[in-house]
């Protein structure tokens, strides 16, 4: 595992990225605390998200190493699960 963070960590994601199998096209690496958060870009409902282990989530979506050196307060995103990641700083 490429990430820095122990394989247990939270991280934050969608029931529609963890159940139903939708990619994840946006990766947020929060500065004020350092945690994940791997989302597929279709829902901002809170009654959707839901808290899953890094290694589970690097099982499910191994392409998801090459993002392991995001810096704090960047995002990553890519229009579907084909497409290259583009990385830029979080806007404040």
């Amino acid at each position: 595992m490429s990430f820095n963070d122990l394989e247990d960590t939270t991280v934050f994601t969608t029931r529609r990225v963890t159940e139903m199998s939708y990619p994840v096209l946006v990766v947020s690496h929060d500065a004020d605390d350092g945690a994940w958060q791997f989302l597929c870009g279709t829902t901002n409902d809170p009654k959707d998200g839901v808290s899953e282990r890094l290694g589970r989530m690097l099982e499910r979506h191994p392409e998801l190493e090459t993002l392991a050196d995001l810096p704090l307060g960047w995002i990553a995103w890519r229009e579907d699960e084909t497409s290259g990641w583009v990385r830029e700083p979080r806007p404040v």
